[in-house]
């Protein structure tokens, strides 16, 4: 212990001699969290909704307010290789609390649950002396899976779009908590709806490869304005967590901020939905201003906790753990990660699942249902053909194969499929993924024809046959997919 300490808690004994219990209680405080601190750090892991990674200032975008952020990452370390394997929220959160991808934990369309058998973080952590929270949005499920030692609902707040994290539970938690935990703290911003924002300006907004054709866009304009303002609100709760932090907690706190997805790539398999924000935060750990571009993925974090509590990850986890880079070594984590897409029970349901396999160069995409191929996947069956081909023409645009310099060309806008030179590459990737599906249990796989229509039993999801809040379908094509036509996912 060092003088500072010692001084420091012999002056609070002293003080309790003249002022009674509290600063006593507070002097036994104070030794319990140097110890527990000393073996068991307490992890808090910060979860934003639907924000892209190119919209924070320490990545790269100056015209958006993310100092909270941008601290973080000047006191800790910044990932510029992290990946989601789902850009949709449901899956991506199944996967930070259980090390394993959509397709394995079962989670892999949205608004579905987990595989019931499975154990998720609330299990692991718990068995080594941690409490597991959950404080903000859930969005996973089922409750045997997810058994939170404590759980706080998001607050209601008048005149503005979403609901705020639970700062007051974190704040009473923070200030009495004396044995190991694990937080996760999930915020409901900056996802939509946003903030009204009045005679926004194309200045304002930063624009991409991807989105530069809309600066002229009014209604697009006013749609990222918005979003810039709730990126702005849900930093300020991030600061408010981050005084807490400082205020109530030891330095052995590891601290992780993230966001679930990026919103510019909702539902595809591109970066701009995958790669995700990643920064990390530990002062007895991480040097201050790291930055490390080794490909680390969400299965992972879940190893990395149970190896910084004393456990390991489980045989059948897809994620390995990062401690090593935190710890200041440059080595490899994964050579590659994987990418999933179905745009089925989402809101625009349409029959088109892709795959993604990505390296630190290159990055192959299969689509599996695009026009090129549809009519291999064609059933005989009228209305199931209509609807596998009525999901091919929404997307008509997206090729059966991509493939990309990520390197040189990092926003996705030059196909490589058919560079001859690249064969060796696209075969490589293909080979790799198809090795990988299979280990997953993915319902897909090279056989033309193999085009399954999904569903949860019961009436639990969106179907293709039926109307939703964003889609109409034509009264002749109601009810007509029948039950034999599906594959029916249970767990769901």
């Amino acid at each position: 212990m060092n003088l500072i300490l010692k001084t420091s808690l012999f002056c609070l004994i002293l003080y309790s001699f003249s002022c009674g219990s509290n600063a006593k209680n507070m002097t036994n405080r104070l030794k319990e969290t140097e110890t527990s601190n000393g073996q068991a750090p307490n992890i808090i892991f910060y979860l934003a909704d639907d924000q892209d990674v190119y919209d924070y200032g320490c990545y790269g975008n100056e015209k958006v307010h993310t100092p909270a952020v941008d601290r973080l990452a000047q006191e800790g370390l910044l990932f510029t290789n992290a990946f989601t394997g789902q850009a949709i929220c449901a899956p991506s959160r199944s996967q930070l609390f259980t090390g394993k991808y959509p397709l394995k934990n079962g989670c892999f369309a949205n608004h579905t649950a987990t595989r019931p058998t499975i154990e998720s973080v609330t299990d692991h952590m718990k068995k080594l002396g941690y409490e597991v929270v959950l404080a903000g949005k859930s969005h996973v499920k089922p409750s045997n899976v997810y058994q939170w030692g404590r759980e706080w609902e998001p607050v209601p707040k008048e005149n503005v779009p979403r609901d705020y994290i639970p700062l007051d539970s974190i704040e009473n938690y923070l200030k009495n908590t004396t044995k190991p935990f694990c937080m996760f703290i999930t915020s409901k911003y900056p996802h939509g709806k946003y903030f009204e924002v009045d005679n926004p300006k194309a200045e304002d907004i930063k624009f991409y490869p991807f989105n530069d054709d809309k600066k002229t866009n009014p209604e697009y304009l006013k749609s990222k304005a918005g979003y810039y303002r709730s990126i702005k609100e849900d930093n300020t709760q991030l600061e408010d967590v981050l005084n807490l932090v400082d205020t109530y907690l030891s330095n052995n706190t590891l601290f992780i901020y993230s966001a679930d997805h990026g919103v510019s790539g909702k539902f595809t398999v591109k970066d701009i939905g995958l790669k995700v924000p990643f920064v990390v935060r530990w002062p007895k750990v991480i040097k201050a201003g790291s930055v490390s571009d080794q490909l680390v993925h969400y299965t992972d974090v879940l190893p990395t906790f149970l190896d910084i509590a004393g456990g390991k990850a489980m045989p059948d986890m897809d994620g390995k753990s990062f401690l090593p880079i935190l710890q200041g070594k440059d080595v490899e984590i994964n050579e590659y990660v994987y990418g999933v897409r179905t745009n089925q029970n989402i809101l625009n349901s349409e029959i088109f699942p892709s795959r993604m396999i990505r390296n630190k160069k290159y990055k192959y995409i299969r689509n599996f249902n695009s026009l090129e191929v549809v009519e291999n996947n064609l059933t005989g069956k009228t209305y199931v053909d209509y609807f596998i081909k009525r999901g091919a023409n929404t997307f008509k645009n997206e090729p059966f194969e991509e493939l990309y310099d990520i390197q040189n060309d990092p926003f996705e806008q030059h196909n490589l499929a058919n560079v001859q030179e690249l064969k060796p590459v696209k075969d490589t990737l293909s080979k790799k993924m198809f090795n990988w599906m299979d280990s997953q249990g993915d319902i897909l796989n090279k056989i033309a024809g193999n085009m399954p229509i999904i569903t949860p039993s019961g009436n639990k999801g969106f179907k293709l046959d039926q109307d939703t809040p964003t889609r109409q379908i034509a009264d002749s094509l109601k009810n007509t997919l029948q039950k034999e036509d599906y594959t029916i996912i249970e767990h769901w």
